[in-house]
Formats: structure tokens, C-alpha cells, sequence
């Protein structure tokens, strides 16, 4: 059963609407209606390709008319998987538009006359002036009809499944073998009825009841009968050739090392510090000058902006070459299967018509390609073509310039909607502003909290120092918590960070060793407990920010998962950001997509809140050029900002990201 449906026009007017149920009523109503979401998170952030958009237990559904600018949604609860979702979506569409467009295409017209005298009152008072209620008496009856044939027609369709089950199809006519040289090589389709299935898992029975029981008199320690002690090739045979060759110490040279050399070797903490404390280090290798970011006019130090500077244009040059198909550099381009083939493609969209599929089709297909050829993950670029294909398909056209006009911005605008963040990537006015709230005199003030997380070897250690040099330079004292228990040399990693960053200290100041302290508790505990102590200590000594380095885990370990969703719920940290590479392509979206999963699911079944990512850096970003296309994959699935990006070895190889560059380097050919 249906919990809402409804018919609105772009601009936010709705047209006509019908919920099932007093609760999806009162939710239809409500800002915090399911209608309401998938427009603020779906449609405004150009999600427009997904299949169904699911929140607060409903899944809703949509469709487009460009041409009359109607949005078409349909709204269930999620548990109740209908089946006649889309075909209803689609006999909507038709009936609708058929029996209304003169009456629509006069409204949408009117509309357009309004906000060309730019009037947003206007607008208002004149969508209010039009009486729908009137103009779609007769629509209710239409609508009830149309659900009730189709809603009849899958209670049809279930019931003759229920009375004709479909047979089972199994793999293989013979009997189960442990023996793989009996495999057939090409198994044919065969119908199984009860009494074969019976007989197969008797017979596996009998073999694996033999199996065992040879195993077991082989693992009680007791040999067969006339078998002998030991029998070449038997396990005790195996361990006493194992006792025989005995591992020899292997020597490096002639002569064991001495104290002196041992002592040369040494390059840890404690031994530069106390032992050789007149040794001087260069940190000047440490920080790349022509990196540093600038203090702004408040004295606050800023990173810098990445810039793609291939092409001294603008995207919107950029844009125009490329639909035309003009070449970009000296050197031939190829354009089979590129994007710049939608020049070619368009030249032949002359003339005033409407696009349909069938004219976007080959033009999709060669932005799709484009997209992944800058390493959009497969998924993503099919989703973001066809986002631009609806967003396109029944506009009417006039003119060659008039189609790029429309395909650029709508390829533009795509993709600038999905890579705008809807929440602000001020990662430093978030902190000042929770260490400047006011507190009760009788309450501490809590340390602002990050956790990073990540997968094996993406750099999560080596970015953490980086976004603390940032942090220092802004006259911060941050405390990193090692809680990456598990990897050899973790610990000893974020010591020798924590000392060069003492050095570095404050605008090159070299007495800031109070600035930035390491907080650890060695390897095999629970890093729950070691990221609650490093908070606690902070509080106690005054530390403004905690930076949590977890240890690397892949999406797929759930015992991992776990751990780490534990974590996150026992510390509530400030911000939970996730460090990937900008070389993954179609990886990102598994990877994004399952630890974010992972960390919602794992986190409130610990007992705390459902906490998800909050912000993402991306490493190795001077690796791939103008190849960005790890950004917008990993933007489309979480919907969270790109705080920052790694671009390089040293302390200020750190880089802000703005929109515009970009879709500059995506769009570049």
C-alpha cells in the first residue's frame, strides 16, 4: 500500500497530492517529511539517476517531465518492497500530461513570464491565483482507478505464483563427490525432485561419516594396523625433519656489531634527546616554503587552494571547447568514445526539436567514457549521465548554440550540485567555536575531538601530522592519541611527527614542544580506552584539539568494524573523517559506501548515537593531474565535503579544494 504520492512543478509549487495513512499525512506536512528530504538531498544535490531514495523507513520514488518542468513522487514504506512502483510512476506521467497539458503548459508559461520580471513575490501571488483544485476535479477518480487496477493486478500476479511455484533448478544431475576429477566439466539444468535431494545428502552423509572417521584415527596419536611407527611422508615424519633442520642464526658480517655502531643506528626518541642533546636537526626539509598557506586579515593561517593549471581558461572556456569539439593543445585529440565527440554529435541537433533518448544516447555514452577515463568510479559516471539525460530529455531546442548552451550547463550544473558541500568544510570555525561557547563555572571544557579512519596504507598517520602543523600554526595545542595498536612502528611513526613538529613549532619558533604531545599506551590494548584516557587528558591539561589515528582496516572486516564503531560511540568524537586515495576509482564507492555503513550500523547498536563520516581527505592528490574524479565519486556517495587533500611529503603539503577547479580539470579533455 501506497503511504504518499504527489505532483509538483520544479519551482516548489505542488499541484496535487494524496497520503494513505494520518501518519504520512502529518509527515507529508512536516519538514521532516520523506517528500521533503529526497528534495534537499536527492534532487538539489543532483542524485537525480538513483533508483529510490530511502529514509525514516520509507523509500521514495520519482519521475520527470522536463518539458511541462513536473516532478513525479511516490512514497512507501520500505519493508513492503511493491512491485508496481514504477510501472505506476509511469502510467502517471502519461495520464496526466494527456489529459492536462493545456492547462500545465499555460501555468508553466506564465511562470516563466513572472520570473523573467525576476519577482519572487510575483511568483508567489501568481501560482497562488491558479485554482488546481478546479482545473484536476476529476483526477482523484482517475488516480483511484489506475492504483486499483494495478494494485489488483500484482495481488493477481502474487497469487498465481503462490499456486504455480516455479521448480527448483540445481546445478549437475550426479550425486555430491569430495573427489574434483569426477567434476563434469559442462553440467546441464536439471529439475530435482524431493526424493534425489534425499538420496544426495544421504550419500554425502555416508562419505563425510568415512572421512571423519579415518581423520580421527589419524589424530588420536594411534597408527592403523601393520602401518609401522613412522611412514614416509606421515606427520611425525614431517616433525622430525623439521627437529633436524634446525634455522642457523644468520650473520650480516664477519664480526657482531659493536656499542658504537649500535649507538650510529639509533635514531630513536629518547636516544636524540637525552643521549646526544647537542645534535642538531634540519627541519628545513620539513616544510616546503613555496607550500606555506597565508594568514588571512584575522591572523589565522590558511592552507593553500588546489589550483588546476593545465589551461590558463575558465571552465566555462573549457566547457565550450570541448562541446564543440576545438582542439585543446597542439597535439591531435582522439574523439572516439571521448567527450569530445559531443561537438560532432550536436552539430547534427540542428534545427528547433525536442531531445529525446534517443538523441541524448550516444552523447551520454561519450560523457560516461570521458568520466571515467578521469577516474569516476563506473557506477558514478553512469549515475551522473544519467542525471544530465533526464534533466534533458523533452527540452526543446533552437539552434546549435542554443543545445550547447543546454547540454553545458546541464553538464556543468550536474556536477557542481554533487561536489558542493551542504555542510561547511570551516573545520577551524568549528573549533573555535566549541572552545568559545560558555560552560558552567562548575563544568570543564572538553577538547575538540577528530578521529581519523581509513584503510591499510592510504597515508592516515602522515596527513594527521599535516593537519596538525595546521593546527599548530594557528596557535592551537593538540595531543595526538596513537591508538593504532595493531601495525608495527605505528606508535614510533606519530613520535618521530611529534618531535619534528616540536622543532618546527610556530612560525619556525623551536620552543613549542608544550604545542603538540603524543599520547600513548604502546600495542595490544583497546584503542576505545586509549582514544577515552588521551580525551580525559587533554581535558586535564589544557589541549584544545585531540587528533585519534586509528589503525588501517578494510570495509569488509566486520570484527574491525566493530572495533572501530566502538570507538566513535564510546568518545563522540567532533568530526569522524575518512582518509582515501585519489588514485581508487571504482574502490572508493565500496569503500566509502560500507565503512560508512558499517560505522552507522555498528555505532548505534553500541548503545550510542549513529554516527556516520563527516568530512573526507584525499591523499596522493599530486599523483593523478587533472584525474579528480575520486572527488566527485566519493562526494556522490557520502554527500560529505572534501575537508582537505595530501599533495606532497612535508608538513604543508596540505591543500583546500574549491568546486570550480574542480570541474575544470573534470571537464578538460
Amino acid at each position: 500500500m501506497l503511504d504518499h504520492c504527489s505532483i509538483s512543478h520544479k519551482g516548489g509549487i505542488v499541484l496535487w497530492s494524496r497520503s494513505f495513512t494520518p501518519a504520512a499525512s502529518q509527515s507529508a506536512a512536516s519538514a521532516a517529511s520523506p517528500v521533503n528530504s529526497l528534495i534537499r538531498e536527492a534532487l538539489i544535490e543532483g542524485r537525480t539517476a538513483e533508483d529510490k531514495y530511502e529514509k525514516d523507513g520509507y523509500a521514495v520514488k520519482w519521475s520527470f517531465v522536463n518539458d511541462l518542468e513536473l516532478i513525479f513522487v511516490v512514497a512507501y514504506q520500505r519493508i513492503l518492497q511493491l512491485t508496481y512502483v514504477d510501472e505506476l510512476l509511469a502510467a502517471l506521467k502519461t495520464l496526466f500530461v494527456k489529459l492536462f497539458e493545456p492547462f500545465l503548459a499555460t501555468f508553466v508559461a506564465s511562470l516563466h513570464a513572472v520570473n523573467g520580471a525576476k519577482s519572487v513575490a510575483a511568483a508567489g501571488t501568481a501560482a497562488a491565483s491558479w485554482n488546481f483544485a478546479q482545473a484536476f476535479h476529476n483526477w482523484d477518480n482517475v488516480f483511484d482507478k489506475l492504483l486499483r487496477g494495478l494494485e489488483d493486478k500484482a495481488s493477481q500476479s502474487r497469487r498465481n505464483r503462490l499456486s504455480h511455484p516455479t521448480p527448483r533448478i540445481v546445478e549437475g544431475p550426479s550425486p555430491p563427490s569430495d573427489d574434483l576429477s569426477t567434476i563434469p566439466t559442462e553440467s546441464v539444468a536439471v529439475v530435482v525432485d524431493e526424493e534425489q535431494i534425499a538420496r544426495n545428502v544421504h550419500s554425502l552423509k555416508n562419505r563425510l561419516r568415512g572421512r571423519g572417521g579415518r581423520a580421527g584415527r589419524r589424530g588420536s596419536g594411534r597408527a592403523d594396523p601393520g602401518s609401522g611407527d613412522s611412514l614416509p611422508g606421515s606427520d611425525t615424519d614431517t616433525q622430525s625433519k623439521r627437529k633436524a633442520k634446525a634455522k642457523v642464526q644468520r650473520k650480516w658480517g664477519d664480526e657482531a656489531p659493536s656499542e658504537s655502531d649500535m649507538a650510529s643506528l639509533d635514531y630513536s626518541y629518547e636516544k636524540v634527546d637525552s643521549a646526544r642533546p647537542g645534535t642538531s636537526h634540519d627541519v628545513s626539509a620539513l616544510v616546503d616554503k613555496s607550500s606555506l598557506g597565508v594568514r588571512n586579515e584575522e591572523g589565522l593561517y590558511e592552507v593553500k587552494d588546489w589550483e588546476f593549471s593545465s589551461s590558463g581558461r575558465s571552465t566555462d572556456d573549457v566547457i565550450a571547447e570541448v562541446l564543440k569539439g576545438a582542439p585543446q593543445s597542439a597535439k591531435p585529440t582522439s574523439t572516439s568514445g571521448s567527450l569530445g565527440a559531443l561537438g560532432s554529435i550536436f552539430a547534427r541537433l540542428t534545427g528547433s526539436k525536442v531531445l529525446t533518448e534517443q538523441d541524448l544516447k550516444p552523447v551520454l555514452e561519450a560523457m560516461k567514457q570521458h568520466l571515467m577515463k578521469k577516474n569516476v568510479a563506473k557506477e558514478i559516471s553512469e549515475k551522473v549521465c544519467e542525471g544530465v539525460g533526464e534533466s534533458l530529455v523533452g527540452k526543446k531546442v533552437g539552434g546549435f548554440q542554443t543545445t550547447n548552451a543546454a547540454v553545458r550547463l546541464a553538464l556543468s550544473n550536474a556536477i557542481t550540485r554533487i561536489l558542493t558541500p551542504k555542510t561547511s568544510t570551516d573545520l577551524l570555525l568549528s573549533i573555535r567555536t566549541k572552545l568559545s561557547s560558555p560552560l558552567p563555572s562548575t563544568q570543564q571544557r572538553m577538547p575538540y575531538s577528530i578521529v581519523f579512519v581509513g584503510v591499510n596504507g592510504v597515508g592516515k598517520s602522515t596527513n594527521l601530522s599535516k593537519v596538525c602543523f595546521w593546527l599548530i600554526q594557528n596557535g592551537l595545542r593538540v595531543l595526538i592519541a596513537a591508538c593504532d595498536t595493531f601495525r608495527s612502528g605505528a606508535v614510533e611513526q606519530l613520535r618521530v611527527h611529534v618531535r619534528n613538529l616540536s622543532m618546527l613549532g610556530v612560525n619556525g619558533a623551536t620552543d613549542s614542544k608544550s604545542r603538540v604531545e603524543l599520547y600513548e599506551r604502546g600495542y595490544g590494548k583497546d584503542a576505545a580506552g586509549i582514544a577515552k584516557e588521551a580525551i580525559s587528558y587533554a581535558k586535564d591539561n589544557g589541549f584544545d584539539v585531540v587528533l585519534v589515528d586509528t589503525a588501517g582496516r578494510m570495509q569488509d572486516n566486520e570484527p574491525l568494524m566493530r572495533a572501530l564503531a566502538k570507538l566513535v560511540a564510546t568518545n563522540s568524537p567532533d568530526k569522524i573523517i575518512f582518509v582515501g586515495e585519489a588514485l581508487v576509482g571504482n574502490e572508493a564507492v565500496d569503500q566509502l559506501t560500507k565503512f560508512d555503513r558499517a560505522l552507522r550500523d555498528f555505532s548505534a547498536s553500541s548503545g550510542g548515537k549513529e554516527r556516520g563520516i563527516d568530512g573526507m581527505l584525499v591523499t596522493k592528490w599530486d599523483t593523478v593531474d587533472d584525474k579528480v574524479g575520486a572527488a566527485l565519486s566519493m562526494t556522490y556517495v557520502t554527500g560529505q565535503p572534501i575537508i582537505f587533500v595530501g599533495c606532497g611529503q612535508t608538513y604543508t603539503d596540505l591543500r583546500q579544494l574549491r568546486v570550480s577547479n574542480v570541474v575544470q580539470a573534470i571537464l578538460s579533455d
